[in-house]
């Protein structure tokens, strides 16, 4: 089988054609404080081409109830992302997957954690690699999505030695903060998908 593959921080429909187009199965549009921010009009109508088998993914941090709430009613994500604390306030319909962050700087009871996750760094989007032979032990165990630093040259290695359930990226196939690349987009879908494994 091969990976599931998370292009995020999307702010245009060009870029979202290109995740389409790629091959890509889940994007992410992103609500929190960031250069890649949408509103949810925004993230409506750069998304509505999306085909029903991508999973479009609401992430944010730390959001208040309230805002959580306009993004579920708004936007009718099929995923959140959030750090793994939020979930234990915010108040999330069954119809609605979650995928909460865990963090390479935090302590985590691995038998606790849900069966499937992100494993990023300290800080989203700063495009910095996480521990590989650290992150392996944990992606033996659950569905680990892992994010930090990948790029087009090294998601198939970083594939081939953690063994995720899926691979997250946003700055390493940006043209500009906020702004994607088509091609680096498609190279990195091409080389994670070119990773087989049990």
């Amino acid at each position: 089988m091969s990976v599931l593959v998370k292009i995020c921080g999307l702010t245009d429909s060009v870029d979202v054609s290109a995740v389409i187009n790629a091959g890509a199965d889940a994007i992410g549009f992103v609500f929190a404080e960031s250069v890649r921010q949408v509103s949810v009009e925004r993230a409506l109508e750069i998304s509505r081409h999306v085909p029903k088998h991508m999973r479009r993914v609401a992430v944010m941090l730390h959001p208040a109830q309230e805002e959580w709430q306009l993004v579920a009613k708004g936007f009718s994500p099929d995923v959140l992302q959030t750090d793994a604390a939020d979930f234990d306030y915010l108040e999330v319909a069954d119809n609605i997957e979650r995928w909460p962050v865990y963090r390479e700087s935090q302590d985590m009871d691995v038998e606790r954690m849900p069966d499937t996750f992100v494993y990023e760094g300290t800080r989203s989007g700063q495009g910095k690699t996480v521990d590989w032979q650290a992150a392996s032990l944990l992606a033996a165990t659950k569905k680990m999505i892992l994010g930090g630093g990948l790029a087009p040259h090294n998601v198939a290695a970083a594939i081939r030695q953690v063994c995720p359930f899926g691979v997250d990226v946003s700055s390493a196939v940006e043209a500009s903060p906020g702004r994607k690349d088509a091609e680096k987009i498609a190279a990195f879908v091409a080389a994670a998908k070119s990773v087989e494994f049990q």
